[in-house]
């Protein structure tokens, strides 16, 4: 099952595309629920092993939560994953525990919610990055390529070097995603810019693993580096501030961490898509089956550019808007693989 989600169109993320604030009114049904003596709905999230802190994915997870606890009054259990063995006992102590919904964050943990989701046909899970076809899951996907162009176009109007880098966590097709995304936005605003060789860090939480690959993308002379690497990224953001230089973050908007070294950031919005499959439980709505979350739907875009929004000024933000624009509207097909990628460049080129 894919779903448009057009319910929020509305919230889409253009004119600068900002991702704050946009949430739905509650409903007369959510309303309802409060003080009627209905037993509350439990809901459970398990954290991959970067946890809450990260200021990026497990952090927009949660945000999804708390918004939902504030509307709908539910009853939270939140359980921290120090590796990746712990997710299967994770999630069955939290349907042991009566867990009306659980929620799994990170596509690592596929394979424990398909061993674990048909122990429990009664409770509905929800997986971040990852697809399981199973009656009582809802899967969670992004179309990250689409919001991560913005910010490579972004980038290469920016650039006053010519070249930029890119620092993922693990060398998987997701991550990869995001720098088919970014390394067509930023060929696509400057045909002469050089995207160096990307780096991995292999590691999701390592901050010094990331500074180190961000430093030697700086000193081989990118003035921008974009980072997919989790809470390693934040190492990024360091060396960008360091080295005087530019980041862009991710999943969270992470402008604050280093206010005006960070360009933007490549907004994925878990916290709608865990609170969306809250809201749709309380209101008699849910199915299981894949939801995806594009530019067009506001699931993906970029920051509100608060500390660098003068420093880019009007004529460069309006060509962010029309790009998103033709994305939005299908006009763009944005690559989301190496193939793509190669492609789309020769595309470019002609």
């Amino acid at each position: 099952m894919n779903k448009a989600l057009g319910w929020i169109g509305a919230c889409a993320l253009f004119g600068l595309l900002a991702v704050g604030g946009c949430g739905d009114q509650p409903t007369n049904a959510s309303a309802n629920a409060r003080g009627t003596g209905k037993k509350k709905l439990r809901v459970g999230i398990v954290f991959d092993k970067g946890g809450r802190g990260d200021k990026s994915f497990n952090d927009s997870a949660w945000r999804g939560i708390e918004r939902a606890k504030a509307e709908f009054d539910i009853e939270e259990r939140a359980v921290e994953s120090k590796a990746e063995k712990d997710y299967e006992p994770n999630l069955t102590a939290l349907a042991d525990q009566g867990v009306d919904v659980i929620v799994a964050v990170g596509l690592a943990m596929k394979d424990s919610v398909q061993g674990v989701a048909p122990n429990y046909p009664n409770v509905k899970f929800a997986l971040v990055d990852d697809v399981v076809d199973a009656p009582n899951v809802r899967s969670l996907l992004f179309k990250e390529e689409e919001g991560s162009f913005l910010a490579g176009y972004l980038a290469g109007l920016m650039t006053t070097a010519d070249k930029i880098g890119f620092v993922g966590g693990m060398e998987i097709d997701l991550i990869k995603k995001f720098y088919a995304g970014y390394a067509a936005g930023a060929k696509s605003a400057n045909p002469a810019i050089e995207i160096l060789p990307e780096k991995y860090t292999g590691d999701w939480n390592n901050v010094d693993t990331g500074k180190v690959a961000a430093n030697v993308l700086f000193r081989s002379g990118a003035d921008i580096v974009y980072h997919a690497a989790g809470k390693a990224g934040l190492g990024v953001i360091a060396a960008a501030q360091d080295n005087k230089k530019l980041a862009i973050g991710v999943d969270s908007d992470q402008d604050y961490i280093a206010p005006g070294f960070v360009l933007t950031s490549m907004i994925k919005r878990v916290d709608e898509a865990v609170y969306q499959t809250i809201k749709d439980v309380v209101e008699g709505k849910w199915s299981p089956g894949t939801v995806v979350y594009d530019l067009k739907a506001g699931g993906v875009g970029i920051s509100e550019l608060k500390y660098t929004k003068d420093r880019i000024g009007e004529e460069k933000l309006k060509r962010v808007r029309e790009v998103g624009d033709r994305i939005s509207s299908g006009e763009l097909k944005v690559p989301s693989t190496k193939a793509d990628l190669d492609r789309f460049l020769q595309t470019l080129a002609q």
